[in-house]
C-alpha cells in the first residue's frame, strides 16, 4: 500500500490531500518527544521520513498538518484489504498491515497474464477502498518486494526471470532484504555500493566475511530466492526507534523520549490486539556503536506501565556514563493474541 496510514487519513479528510501530512505525536510547536509514524509523499518532499523525531519533522515542515496515530482504523482497513487479496490466490502471505505477498504460479500462465491480473487488484482496491497500492511482479518473492517498492505511489513494475539480475545490478545494496545497515557498511568497505557490485564479487570471499549469510547475499544478488510463501502469518514483534536532533547525553530528555515511543507502542498493541512478554531497548551511541539489553516478563501484559516500567529500568544503565546517545529503540516481541487468553482485570 502507498503512504498506508497517511492516505487512510486523507481518505477520510479529502480536505488533507494535497497537504504534508504527518501522522504521529503532536509536535508541541517543536518540542514534542514523540515520533514520526509515517508521513505522506508531499512531507517527504521536506526531508520527513518514518521514525524521525516529531520536533525536528516540525522543523523541516512546520506547516504541515499533524495528525495523531490511529491504529484501531488502520487495522480494519488493513483487514479488508487482505480479504480483497485472498480471493486472488490460494498461496497468501501478509507482511505487516500494508504488504503482502501473493503467489499466482497456478491462477496464470505467464507474466502477461499476471500484469492483467495485478491491474485488476489494484482496481478493485481502489474502488472498495479508495487507496492506491504499488504491485511488483516477478519470479520470486524477492525480486517481486524490490519491485513492489521500484515506482510509488500507484505503481506496476513486471520484471522477468531473465530480466532480474539486470533489473536488480543498479540499486543500492541495501534494497536486497535483510540488508541493514551494518551489513552494507561492511560490503561498502569492500567496494560493494551496488548490488551489481555484490552480483560480480567473489563468492567464496563473500563466505569469508559473512560465514552462510554471504552464500544468501550472492544468490540474492544474482535475482534467486527459493523462499516458500508461507500462509501463516503471526506478527513476532512491533517496535519504535527515535534519532534525536543532536546528540545527548541529558538523561532526563532521553527518558521523555523513551516515554513518547513506549506510549506509541502501547497504542498499536493494544489496537491489534496483543499481549508481550519480552521487551528490548536499543541504543546507538554517536560513533554509532550499539548495544541492546533485553527483559523477558514473568507474565504476558498490555499494560502502558509496564511498558515504561520495563523499559526505564533497562535504559538506566545506559545513562550513567556521560556519553552521548544519538539513537534509542524499543522493541516488544513474544507476543501473543489476547484472544488466546483468559484476561486478568486490571487493577
Amino acid at each position: 500500500m502507498d503512504q498506508f496510514f497517511a492516505a487512510i487519513e486523507e481518505r477520510e479528510r479529502p480536505e488533507l490531500r494535497g497537504k504534508p501530512v504527518i501522522v504521529g505525536a503532536d509536535p508541541k510547536e517543536g518540542k514534542g518527544r514523540g515520533v514520526v509514524s509515517t508521513c505522506n509523499y508531499e512531507a517527504r518532499k521536506y526531508g520527513v521520513k518514518s521514525g524521525m523525531a516529531i520536533s525536528l519533522a516540525w522543523r523541516l515542515c512546520s506547516h504541515s498538518v499533524f495528525v495523531p496515530v490511529n491504529y484501531r482504523l488502520y487495522r480494519k482497513v488493513s483487514g479488508q484489504i487482505m480479504k480483497i487479496l485472498k480471493r486472488y490466490t490460494n498461496k497468501f502471505e501478509q507482511w505487516g498491515l500494508d504488504e503482502a505477498f501473493l503467489d499466482l504460479t497456478s491462477q496464470v500462465k505467464n507474466f502477461e497474464e499476471a500484469k492483467i491480473l495485478a491491474e485488476k487488484i489494484k482496481k478493485e482496491i481502489n474502488d472498495k477502498e479508495r487507496l492506491t497500492c504499488s504491485i511488483g511482479v516477478g519470479p520470486n518473492k524477492l525480486v517481486a518486494k524490490i519491485a513492489s517498492d521500484f515506482e510509488k505511489p500507484d505503481g506496476l513494475t513486471i520484471v522477468k526471470k531473465e530480466n532480474a539480475k539486470a533489473f536488480l545490478a543498479p540499486l543500492r545494496v541495501r534494497k536486497l532484504l535483510w540488508v541493514g545497515r551494518k551489513t552494507e557498511e561492511k560490503l561498502n568497505t569492500l567496494g560493494i555500493t551496488t548490488i551489481g557490485d555484490l552480483a560480480n564479487y567473489n563468492a567464496s570471499i563473500l563466505v569469508e566475511k559473512f560465514g552462510i549469510s554471504g552464500t544468501q547475499l550472492y544468490l540474492s544478488a544474482q535475482g534467486i530466492d527459493n523462499s516458500e510463501i508461507q500462509e501463516r502469518w503471526e506478527r513476532k514483534s512491533i517496535s519504535r526507534e527515535i534519532t534525536f536532533e543532536e546528540d545527548t547525553s541529558d538523561s532526563d530528555f532521553i527518558l521523555e523520549g523513551l516515554d513518547a515511543i513506549s506510549e506509541d507502542l502501547y497504542e498499536e498493541l493494544t489496537a491489534s490486539k496483543f499481549t508481550f512478554k519480552t521487551i528490548t531497548v536499543k541504543i546507538r551511541y554517536g560513533n554509532f556503536e550499539t548495544h541492546t539489553h533485553a527483559k523477558t516478563l514473568a507474565f504476558f501484559t498490555d499494560l502502558k506501565k509496564d511498558i515504561q516500567k520495563s523499559a526505564k529500568n533497562l535504559m538506566k544503565d545506559y545513562l550513567v556514563s556521560e556519553r552521548k546517545i544519538r539513537l534509542i529503540g524499543l522493541k516488544l516481541s513474544n507476543l501473543t493474541s489476547i484472544k488466546k487468553q483468559m484476561r486478568l482485570t486490571d487493577k
